[in-house]
């Protein structure tokens, strides 16, 4: 796109925003990384999109995902960018993306009418973009941070409370000492899910790529999908009207994990609260990945012993939760939850439309004494999160939307690890003309276990990489059991 159009797209739909720099004297708190604002503006749609109020569904409306979803990518840079053309390109391109996703340029509230609801008002309000520079060089970012906020400023317009009037969507480019560039992504969760979100990016960096622009919002045809609001579809799942659930096995007594409430009778949750969280980062290759397949394979207590297989998911999140709960020096007594999203789209009839960017994933809840999940072998672990998964279908869902419109205050953590599988989402092929990122990342660690494509670059693709964050007081016993096998 010529210059002079891009001038003139950013004429047309910015507006500046104050966000603080970070200056120097932060720099030995984020581990020298300050952070200097060049640039904070507004970016609203490219086109005229509806002027209207869109009701959330009850999925998107749960307690526990009013946070914002924050994704950090790191790109080495093979050859020469120009800044400030790159900078033009990519707010472009987010003018050309908020077309077609118009609903992530909104502000989502509490609905007027009552019942808990929320809604997103449309009004082409924008997103805000932010252009930045750093000391920290693409390397610093290959292992875990030193703390858990050392990231932070990489997404310096920090939401703490996404139903106050925030702007839904923050994009920051921050260019880094050694030439090469970090982008922080934040997405209100109320909007959209993993999968939604990650297509979304897929749409916004094919734009900036590409260079499109206008064309029936933002590529109209050549778009890699087409975004589907129509939120109604995941409220009706499992309704009486819905003869399809009918066929559904039935959910049984099996724990839904909203509803379910443990006691904390070794007060881990205040451990969590006033112990220093140390963030951890470890690398499983294929080799190792499958090796967990075989040691769950061979000490599996089932009886369907003979034909259990399972996904490297099942094995990986079975070795963290078992190690976790090693390294906590827990009574054995003390039940512990592995709590970990599904997604719905192909597990109810109908599915749920390709391009469907709301939150149409339900939460998973494997429940174990830490007497079992530390004696036992892998194979009962990894056959606890198969049998959680096998449980969400049509019912289970239309336990927890049913739960929500009641007024349940559903998501109840306690005793839990949270697990979130990002390395299927494709935000290792988000390219906005930098070329792939070598490393994905939350711009936080904390204690939500994260499985993220293994970075690297290259060919480094055979594996994934674990961050979570745990005390300081089993740190050491955690990376050292969680890279065996066989324990």
């Amino acid at each position: 796109m010529p210059e002079t159009e891009v001038k003139e797209t950013e004429a047309m739909s910015l507006s500046p925003i104050n966000v603080k720099s970070h200056p120097p004297a932060t720099a030995a708190a984020m581990g020298g990384s300050a952070i200097h604002i060049r640039e904070a503006v507004v970016v609203t749609p490219s086109e005229p999109t509806p002027a209207t109020v869109l009701p959330l569904s009850a999925l998107d409306t749960q307690p526990f995902l009013r946070f914002t979803i924050e994704y950090l990518l790191i790109y080495e840079l093979a050859h020469y960018q120009d800044r400030c053309f790159t900078v033009a390109r990519i707010k472009s391109a987010l003018a050309q993306a908020l077309v077609p996703y118009y609903p992530l340029a909104g502000r989502v509230r509490h609905s007027p009418h009552g019942g808990g609801g929320l809604e997103v008002v449309c009004r082409a309000q924008g997103a805000v973009f932010i252009e930045a520079v750093s000391e920290q060089v693409a390397a610093g970012f290959r292992k875990a941070p030193r703390h858990v906020s050392q990231w932070r400023r990489f997404l310096s317009l920090h939401v703490p409370d996404v139903l106050q009037g925030a702007p839904t969507l923050v994009v920051q480019l921050t260019w880094l000492r050694d030439g090469n560039a970090a982008v922080g992504v934040g997405i209100n969760h109320c909007l959209c899910d993993g999968i939604g979100s990650g297509e979304f990016l897929q749409t916004f960096s094919d734009l900036a790529r590409r260079g499109l622009v206008g064309g029936g919002g933002g590529g109209g045809d050549e778009l890699q999908w087409r975004p589907v609001w129509d939120r109604h579809l995941v409220d009706s799942v499992g309704s009486p009207h819905d003869e399809t659930s009918l066929d559904d096995h039935d959910l049984g007594t099996a724990p839904v994990a909203d509803l379910g409430r443990d006691t904390d009778v070794c007060g881990l949750t205040s451990r969590f609260s006033r112990e220093r969280l140390v963030p951890t980062a470890v690398v499983f290759n294929g080799g190792f990945l499958d090796e967990l397949k075989e040691a769950a394979s061979s000490t599996c207590q089932s009886s369907r012993r003979s034909t259990s297989t399972y996904t490297s998911f099942e094995v990986l999140s079975a070795h963290v939760w078992r190690t976790w709960a090693r390294s906590l020096n827990l009574p054995s007594k003390q039940t512990l939850k592995l709590m970990f999203s599904v997604n719905i789209r192909n597990r109810v009839k109908p599915g749920i439309p390709s391009g469907y960017y709301g939150n149409a994933f339900v939460l998973g809840c494997a429940e174990s004494s830490v007497r079992d999940l530390t004696e036992k072998g892998l194979g009962h672990v990894a056959e606890l999160v198969k049998q959680a998964k096998a449980r969400v279908n049509a019912s289970y869902v239309r336990v927890i939307i049913d739960s929500v419109r009641g007024g349940t205050r559903g998501g109840d953590m306690t005793n839990a690890l949270i697990m979130s599988q990002w390395s299927t989402l494709g935000l290792d092929k988000v390219d906005f003309g930098m070329g792939k990122p070598v490393e994905v990342s939350p711009v936080c660690c904390d204690r939500y276990c994260l499985i993220l494509p293994r970075g690297g670059g290259g060919d480094r693709r055979d594996g994934v990489k674990v961050m979570v964050a745990v005390p300081a007081s089993a740190v050491e016993k955690y990376e050292r059991l969680v890279m065996r096998s066989h324990s």
